[in-house]
């Protein structure tokens, strides 16, 4: 279905934008066309969520948007996993250790106004360990090639939601704390329609907290933060998780995105 990338990356070239952030002058133009009508092309709007921190819509853009953000992710690999838990490499049998981190996601089908939930998204998620190593690379330091944990795919309910247990990222040299995740929409046939690829960032407060604890300290100190990270800069704060509960127990997140349809 699609290109399976080289294995061999270096992480700091983790990721290149390929989109661009919309202002609300664009986002109302596209929300505009044929009465609200658009393509899924590399195109998704986000709204960040947390407890207690709604985003208010701007004015005549639906509550589900503030803006869409897109970024490549050469680590993406299509495993075909389909499963909530990810923290498996199914091979071994081993389990990433780290702080549990339950994400769920919300995907609408955006129209003039209106938001509605949008089943049948495959929403793949994929990251590093605590650590700072992917699974199914190859890179200076390690090489984790024919494993697959913190990979897979849900597909979206009724409701337009799916959930992933995993666990927090770690980092790694050059980049911020991050998560990437990619959205497909199929045809009738089952081929892809649309496909949005992204990533999802965490307050450095937490941040902070998560990485104080086994096994991530073995890391040492994060070399790079939100503030300096090259594509938090160009609009990750919309892409930002706030979540609940504590990192010595559990995490929750829930984040919302809107494709145009």
């Amino acid at each position: 279905m699609h290109e399976h990338p080289s294995q061999n990356h270096d992480l700091e070239d983790d990721d290149l934008p390929v989109g661009q952030v919309l202002d609300r002058r664009h986002a109302l133009r596209l929300l505009g066309l044929a009465g609200g009508a658009a393509f899924v092309g590399g195109l998704a709007l986000a709204r960040q969520t947390g407890p207690g921190r709604p985003a208010p819509a701007a004015a005549g853009l639906p509550g589900c948007v503030v803006r869409p953000q897109s970024a490549q992710g050469p680590f993406f690999t299509d495993e075909r996993l389909r499963r909530r838990d990810i923290r498996t490499d199914s091979a071994s049998g081993r389990v990433a250790a780290g702080v549990p981190l339950t994400l769920t996601f919300q995907v609408s089908r955006v129209g003039l106004r209106v938001c509605e939930p949008l089943a049948g998204v495959v929403v793949d998620v994929w990251h590093c360990d605590a650590l700072g190593m992917y699974s199914d690379v190859s890179d200076q330091s390690f090489d984790t090639r024919g494993q697959n944990f913190l990979r897979g795919y849900q597909i979206t309910n009724a409701q337009g939601r799916c959930s992933f247990q995993t666990i927090y990222p770690g980092w790694y040299r050059g980049r911020a704390v991050h998560l990437h995740y990619r959205l497909r929409t199929l045809d009738a046939r089952g081929r892809v329609s649309g496909d949005f690829v992204s990533q999802l960032f965490f307050e450095e407060a937490l941040n902070e907290q998560v990485h104080a604890l086994a096994p991530y300290r073995q890391k040492g100190r994060r070399d790079t933060l939100n503030s300096t990270d090259s594509l938090y800069r160009n609009g990750g704060n919309q892409m930002l998780i706030r979540a609940t509960g504590t990192p010595q127990k559990s995490l929750m997140a829930t984040f919302d995105v809107g494709l145009l349809s």
